[in-house]
C-alpha cells in the first residue's frame, strides 16, 4: 500500500515555511532522513513527503517551537518511533482524541477507572489502533480484541522493524498477522484485506497528540 505523498514545493506553500527552514529542522533531526523521498518527475528528481506525517509533524513544530527549543524538541520527537517512552492517564488519552472512552472502558486494564490511571505507550498503543479502525468502520468492537492480543504477543518481538498491521476476513471469520516491511504478501481470492496499516506511521500520529 503506497503512501500519500506531498512535494516539497506543495509542503512550502500549503505550511507557509521557507526552504531554509525545512532543512534546518532537518539538520536539526525533527524532520528524520527518511521522509525526505527523492523520486523522478516528467521535470527531473523531485524531492517528496509522506503526506500525513510531514504535515502533522510541522504543525506540531509550529505549535511548539515557542515552548521548547529546537533541541530539547528534537530529542523528544526522535524517541523510538517503535516504542516511545511515554506514559497518559486514562482522562489524558480520552482528552487528547487518541482513545475513546468506550473502548478505554471496554479494553482498558482498569474497567472501573477514575481517570487517574496511567498507561504505557505499549498498553494505550493498540487502543489508539481500535479506535482508528473502529471510527472507520473497519472493525466491530468484538474483533478488538483480536487486535490487542496481536499487537501485545508480536509486536514487541520486533522491536526495531518497520512493520504493517493487516487486518483481513474469510467466510466471515477474523483474523490479523504482522509483517515487517516492504513485504508484499499474496492471500487466496477467499480473503478479504479490511486495513493494511504502517505501525511506525500509527505511532508518529500518537507521538504528535502527545507531544
Amino acid at each position: 500500500m503506497e503512501r500519500d505523498l506531498i512535494s516539497k514545493k506543495e509542503l512550502l506553500e500549503i505550511t507557509g515555511i521557507s526552504y531554509g527552514q525545512l532543512y534546518r529542522w532537518k539538520r536539526k533531526r525533527l524532520i528524520p532522513e527518511d521522509w525526505f523521498i527523492r523520486k523522478s518527475t516528467f521535470t527531473g528528481q523531485e524531492t517528496f513527503f509522506p503526506k500525513e506525517l510531514i504535515l502533522a509533524r510541522i504543525d506540531r513544530i509550529v505549535n511548539k517551537k515557542d515552548d521548547l527549543s529546537l533541541d530539547e524538541l528534537a530529542e523528544k520527537l526522535t524517541q523510538s518511533p517503535f516504542m516511545p517512552d511515554m506514559h497518559a492517564t486514562a482522562d489524558e488519552l480520552i482528552k487528547r482524541n487518541i482513545v475513546s472512552k468506550i473502548v478505554l472502558d471496554r479494553y482498558g486494564d482498569s474497567p472501573g477507572r477514575e481517570g487517574t490511571e496511567v498507561y504505557s505507550f505499549q498498553q494505550f498503543f493498540p487502543l489508539f489502533v481500535i479506535d482508528k479502525l473502529l471510527a472507520a468502520g473497519e472493525i466491530s468492537l468484538e474483533e478488538g480484541g483480536l487486535l490487542v492480543e496481536t499487537l501485545n504477543e508480536q509486536w514487541p518481538k520486533l522491536e526495531g522493524k518497520a512493520c504493517d498491521l493487516i487486518f483481513f476476513r474469510k467466510m466471515g471469520l477474523s483474523s490479523c498477522l504482522i509483517v515487517t516491511v516492504p513485504a508484499v504478501l499474496h492471500f487466496d481470492q477467499g480473503v478479504k484485506v479490511v486495513a493494511r496499516l504502517s505501525l511506525m506511521d500509527l505511532t508518529e500520529q500518537v507521538k504528535g497528540k502527545l507531544i
